[in-house]
């Protein structure tokens, strides 16, 4: 801003002029914190441009002057010292902003900007198996592991849990969630086509042949992919459905309650309901003729597929049982206790744990798959206080998927030289 010479006039005072101070006229040169629009004496011994009113409480300010967005803000000692002793400064302003009045009490300091938190990265300690901070560490500890598979796609749409996935064609993946939904995905283009919505959460899905099951709180809804046509389950189903199975012209629905109900194939009604769980059933597999369950009540029941007897309550887990295996000559468990079990029968035809793998943290879900050179590999996922992985289902040609507690789906593929051993 550029300051002129003003010109005497005969009988006129200086515009320039000020209030006398110590009984004298101001000869001193402009007020520099008035040219800052921010001077806050009203008998300021500096020049301003201006006379402010006399008896205006209001503070002398250049009305040429824009106050910049930042924050002014004149410190009180420093007021004191460039315009006399603190006895004689009559106030100091609070800094303020733009828009907002110089009187306003609670101000917030814009000139400090929040710090941005660093990008967090893969813990090189982790993937060694050496991080010695556990969930404390402040780089990443990814929730999946092993150098025998590659991600291929994420598909997001499923905004809760997944609680199932299952394939039933070549073309098509099936996925329900905790989020009220199933999602119909195109095995091409990774795009979801279809969505389904229902009045709760869904517990569970599986297919067998061209029909697709989904377990719900009371009821199991089924639809006949081949006749675009659903299939009515009646039954006496209490509470929500977390495990199907199909055998023997049979399918099974474990419940909430501990039962497992029973229908025959082409019937609508319930046969049976096998009981003797005293906790949720949440798992269910067939092999050898037989029908395995497991439990909240920490146990395994083996039941005979003929004659739907309990022929055997196999104790072993100190936790909940969550997933359950047949693999050739043996059943293998998995429990929240950590513990991967290997049971066998013996001589007498029970079956017996013949070896046991403590992984560190809660067993979830796993499943048995085989590699290019047909080498068995378990995929088993565990609950390792992250977004983990809720359940694990194998496609063909080497491609399983995973749906993690966020909802997120992720389609894998075991590389043609996998490992012996591969976690997620």
């Amino acid at each position: 801003m550029e300051i002129k010479a003003a010109t005497r006039v005969p009988g006129k005072s200086l515009v320039f002029d000020r209030v006398k101070v110590g009984g004298g006229a101001a000869k001193n040169g402009v007020c520099k914190y008035w040219m800052a629009g921010c001077c806050s004496r009203s008998d300021c011994r500096f020049l301003h441009p201006k006379i402010q009113v006399p008896g205006s409480k209001k503070s002398w300010k250049n009305p040429n002057y824009h106050v910049p967005k930042t924050v002014q803000m004149i410190e009180q000692k420093d007021v004191s010292r460039r315009h006399g002793s603190e006895s004689q400064v009559q106030s100091v302003k609070k800094p303020f902003l733009v828009g907002q009045s110089a009187q306003t009490s609670e101000v917030k300091d814009v000139t400090k900007r929040p710090n941005k938190e660093p990008k967090k990265q893969l813990c090189k300690y982790w993937v060694t198996g050496d991080c010695v901070y556990g969930d404390k560490c402040k780089n990443l500890h990814s929730w999946y592991y092993g150098d025998g598979f590659t991600m291929l796609a994420k598909l997001e749409g499923h905004t809760k849990a997944v609680t199932g996935i299952t394939l039933p064609s070549s073309d098509k993946l099936y996925s329900v969630s905790k989020d009220k939904s199933m999602r119909v995905w195109n095995c091409h283009t990774g795009q979801c086509c279809e969505v389904v919505h229902f009045n709760d959460e869904c517990g569970s899905l599986m297919c067998d042949g061209p029909c697709i099951f989904v377990g719900l709180p009371n009821a199991v809804k089924a639809w006949n992919l081949e006749f675009q046509a659903e299939v009515a389950l009646n039954g006496p189903v209490v509470g929500q459905v977390y495990a199907m199975e199909v055998g023997n012209s049979m399918f099974f629905a474990g419940t909430q309650d501990g039962n497992i109900n029973v229908w025959k194939t082409g019937s609508s009604e319930v046969a049976t309901t096998l009981k003797g769980h005293t906790g949720a059933v949440l798992s269910l597999i067939v092999g050898a003729n037989r029908l395995y369950s497991g439990s909240m009540d920490k146990t395994i029941k083996v039941w005979d597929l003929d004659t739907l007897k309990c022929l055997q309550t196999l104790h072993g887990h100190s936790d909940v049982v969550m997933s359950l295996l047949c693999w050739e000559n043996v059943l293998l468990s998995g429990s929240l206790d950590g513990q991967i079990k290997v049971w066998a029968a013996n001589e007498s035809g029970s079956l017996e744990v013949v070896h046991e793998s403590d992984e560190g943290h809660g067993i979830l879900g796993f499943c048995g798959i085989t590699d290019a050179e047909a080498k068995p590999i378990l995929l088993c996922s565990c609950n390792d206080n992250s977004a983990e992985v809720r359940t694990v289902q194998i496609g063909t040609g080497g491609l399983f998927f995973t749906g993690d507690a966020t909802g997120q789906l992720t389609v894998w593929k075991l590389n043609e030289k996998s490992s012996a051993d591969v976690s997620s």
